[in-house]
C-alpha cells in the first residue's frame, strides 16, 4: 500500500526537472502524472472482482509483477508519451493491490471496533506515502535523477513477491460477482472523458467546438454508464448503495479529499520550484509537516472511529482542511515559510482524520464477502479525486509564467477549502441504512 500511495505522489516533485529532459509543457506532466491514476481508478472495481473470484493473493502477486515491469519501463523512457504509456500500465498493475490489501483488513478483523482500528492503521501507511512521495522524490531527484524515482521501486517489489508468498494466505468470496465488462469499458470512458477535458481545456479553448464536444460526450458517456448499471444483475457499482445519504456522502467525501490533496501537492511543487526558485529536495521536505500531519492523525482517527462514530474525524477532517486552505487565498512570491508549513499541517492533518471514517462507512456498506469490491469502490473514489485534483490544478497554472504562479494557485486554495466544507456537510448527513 505504501508503494501504491508514494508512486502516485512521488512523480509530482520531478516534474519540472522531467519536463526539461523530456521536453515536455504543463499539459504533457499532467498526462504523465494522470495517466497513473486514471488507469488506478476505472480498474480498482473489477480488479477487487477479481481478487473476489479467483484468489486475492494471486491477483495482488499478478498485480505486483505488472506494477514491476511498467517501473522499468518508466525508468526507461526515452519520450514523454513513452513514459505516459508507461504509468498507465503502472496504474494497472497498482488497481490489483489496493482493493486486496483492504480486503484481507477486513476479513482478518470481524470485530467492529478493531476494523475501525486497523483501518486506521492501514490509512496512515497510504497516507504517509502519499506525503512524503515528495520528500522522498525529492531526494532522488538531488542524487541519480528523476529515472530514479521508478528504479526504487524494483526491490521493494521483489521483497512484497516473497513475503506475501510466505505470509498471505489465499482466499476468496464464496459468492464472487460476475464481471461488467459493458460498465468497466463506459466507467474508462467517463473518467478519461472528464479528466481529459479538463487537462486538454487550456490548449483547445474552454468554449472551443472541441471542448463542447468533449462535455457532451462526458456527459453521455456518463449517462450511459448509469443506465447499464441500473439494468445489469452484477453491476460494477451497485446503484442501490448511492440511494443512502451515508454511503453516498463517504464517496464524495473521499474524492474531495484526495482533490485537496492534490491540488495542494501540485500547485506546492510548481509553485516552490519555478517561483521561488527551490531546489526539487527543499519543495520535497516542504510537506514533512502535511506528511507528519496524515500519519499521526490516521490511526488516531480510527480509534474515533471505533470509540465515537465517524461523525467527530469527519468535523476534524473538514475543519482543519478548510483552514488550511484559506492560509494560502493570499499567496504571493514572498509568502511567509511559517505560513505555507503551518497550511501543509492543516491540510495534512485533516487528511489524515478523514480516511478512516470514509473508508469505514464506505465498507460498512458492503457485505464482507464481497470486500474487494468494498476495498475498490472507494479506493476509486479516492484516485478518482487525485486525478481530478491534478487536472484542475493544472488548468490554472498551465501557460503561466513563473512570476504570476503565485496568483494563479490562489482559485486552488479556495478549492482546497471548498472540499473541507464539503466534509463538514458529510460529517452532518443523516444516517440511513442501506438497503
Amino acid at each position: 500500500m505504501f508503494l501504491v500511495g508514494l508512486d502516485t505522489t512521488i512523480v509530482n516533485v520531478g516534474l519540472p526537472t522531467i519536463g526539461a529532459d523530456l521536453s515536455a509543457g504543463t499539459r504533457e506532466l499532467q498526462w504523465i502524472v494522470d495517466a497513473y491514476t486514471l488507469v488506478l481508478a476505472s480498474l480498482l472495481i473489477s480488479s477487487g472482482a477479481l481478487a473476489d473470484r479467483f484468489g486475492r493473493r494471486r491477483v495482488f502477486q499478478l498485480g505486483l509483477t505488472l506494477f514491476g515491469a511498467a517501473s522499468l519501463a518508466c525508468a526507461l523512457a526515452p519520450s514523454a508519451g513513452a513514459l505516459t504509456v508507461a504509468r498507465a500500465v503502472q496504474g494497472m498493475g497498482a488497481s490489483m493491490l489496493s482493493p486486496v490489501a483492504l480486503a484481507i483488513v477486513v476479513n482478518a478483523m470481524p470485530d467492529r471496533t478493531e476494523r475501525a482500528r486497523a483501518i486506521g492503521v492501514w490509512a496512515s501507511v497510504f497516507g504517509l506515502s502519499m506525503a512524503t512521495g515528495p520528500l522522498v522524490g525529492g531526494a532522488l531527484l538531488t542524487g541519480p535523477g528523476w529515472r530514479s524515482l521508478f528504479w526504487i521501486n524494483a526491490p521493494v517489489i521483489v521483497i512484497a513477491l516473497v513475503l506475501s508468498a510466505v505470509f498471505v494466505p489465499e482466499s476468496r468470496s464464496p459468492r464472487p460477482r460476475r464481471l461488467d465488462l459493458p460498465g468497466q469499458v463506459l466507467l474508462i470512458a467517463a473518467i478519461g472523458l472528464w479528466v481529459g477535458v479538463l487537462i486538454e481545456g487550456p490548449r483547445i479553448g474552454w468554449s472551443s467546438p472541441l471542448a463542447l464536444a468533449g462535455y457532451a460526450c462526458a456527459v453521455t458517456v456518463t449517462a450511459a454508464f448509469g443506465w447499464t448499471e441500473v439494468r445489469r444483475r452484477d453491476p460494477l457499482m451497485e446503484p442501490g448503495l448511492f440511494r443512502s445519504l451515508q454511503f453516498s456522502g463517504a464517496a464524495l467525501g473521499a474524492v474531495a479529499v484526495f482533490v485537496a490533496l492534490n491540488v495542494t501537492l501540485l500547485l506546492n511543487t510548481l509553485y516552490l520550484q519555478q517561483a521561488r526558485g527551490w531546489t526539487p529536495l527543499a519543495a520535497g521536505a516542504s510537506v514533512l509537516p502535511l506528511a507528519a500531519g496524515a500519519t499521526v492523525c490516521a490511526p488516531l482517527s480510527g480509534w474515533l472511529v471505533g470509540r465515537f462514530g465517524a461523525r467527530p474525524p469527519l468535523l476534524l477532517a473538514g475543519g482543519f482542511l478548510t483552514v488550511g486552505g484559506l492560509c494560502l487565498v493570499g499567496l504571493d512570491p514572498h509568502t511567509s515559510v511559517p505560513l505555507l508549513l503551518t497550511a501543509y499541517l492543516l491540510i495534512g492533518t485533516g487528511v489524515g482524520f478523514a480516511n478512516a471514517p470514509l473508508t469505514n462507512t464506505a465498507v460498512s456498506g458492503l457485505p464482507p464477502a464481497q470486500a474487494g469490491v468494498a476495498g475498490a469502490i472507494t479506493s476509486t473514489a479516492r484516485q478518482f479525486g487525485a486525478a481530478l485534483g491534478i487536472a484542475l490544478a493544472g488548468a490554472l497554472v498551465t501557460g503561466v509564467a513563473p512570476a504570476a504562479l503565485a496568483h494563479a494557485t490562489r482559485p486552488g486554495w479556495l478549492l482546497t477549502a471548498a472540499c473541507g466544507l464539503l466534509l463538514l456537510l458529510v460529517a452532518n448527513a443523516p444516517p440511513k441504512k442501506n438497503t
